[in-house]
């Protein structure tokens, strides 16, 4: 089965890397200035790399239908720069995922494919996909949603280690963003860890950097740059998130389970 994944950010990979697991072939799409802050697990880096490795599975930048057959030969996962996911049109995927986690559906709709997942808040099942999985962290993460959509954007990051919103590492004005430090680094509270523009942005708490912004993003003030682990594992920059693997198992179940209901129906 071919799967389309609008999205190749670090939730959108931890389900690229779990389906390819299991044997699907993968087309990524993406925008052509990814803001992705967890790059280290994220296929998005691709985008400005030419290709990026995740646990092991290679992604690699895919300019038309040709490249992305030769990817899938090599048995790696195409990715291309395609905001309007015109791509869809030519390679016919079985499965469209939008993982793009926008908070909200900015173009999805049900009659896109046989088989379409809304990830996140701002779907409805039956309406513009025929299944949500869950992303908010808690008991429903990951949970397919047969009926309605998931819980509602909050605008609070979750809860780990004790911290939610002083995790997240933001610019303070807009300008081009400049990274102090590097993924994996332990910082303390007051570090510099970047600068939007030529204003230093400090950390809010101790912490392992998990997350943080490529050099050369415009970014405007309040916009998501990175965020510290507080609970200091590097290794865990450089594995796809609980949260992700969760998310993933979820579009895994939507997947076979809609093919088995398919197959009953015959």
């Amino acid at each position: 089965m071919k799967v389309l994944i609008k999205g190749a950010g670090d939730l959108a990979s931890g389900i690229g890397c779990r389906l390819h697991r299991c044997g699907f072939e993968l087309l990524m799409t993406d925008i052509a200035v990814p803001t992705t802050v967890r790059r280290t697990v994220a296929f998005s880096r691709a985008v400005y790399e030419g290709q990026a490795t995740v646990e092991e599975i290679t992604g690699v930048l895919c300019h038309n239908l040709k490249e992305i057959q030769e990817a899938a030969a090599r048995d790696q996962v195409a990715v291309m720069v395609d905001e309007e996911c015109k791509i869809r049109e030519v390679w016919k995927p079985d499965v469209i995922v939008d993982a793009i986690i926008a908070k909200k559906n900015i173009g999805t709709q049900i009659t896109d494919g046989e088989t379409v997942i809304g990830v996140g808040p701002g779907f409805t099942a039956g309406v513009d996909c025929h299944v949500v999985v869950e992303t908010k962290r808690g008991h429903d993460l990951g949970r397919c949603i047969w009926e309605g959509g998931a819980v509602p954007n909050t605008g609070v990051p979750g809860m780990i280690g004790g911290y939610d919103k002083e995790r997240i590492i933001r610019a303070v004005s807009d300008g081009i963003f400049k990274g102090a430090v590097s993924i994996g680094d332990l910082v303390e509270k007051g570090t510099v860890v970047g600068y939007s523009g030529s204003d230093p942005i400090y950390a809010q708490i101790d912490g392992v950097v998990r997350g943080l912004l490529q050099d050369g993003v415009e970014a405007v003030k309040g916009m998501k740059s990175g965020d510290i682990d507080p609970r200091g594992n590097v290794d865990h920059c450089f594995t796809v998130s609980d949260k992700a693997a969760s998310i993933g198992g979820g579009v895994l179940e939507a997947i076979l389970s809609l093919k088995k209901k398919r197959r009953e129906k015959l």
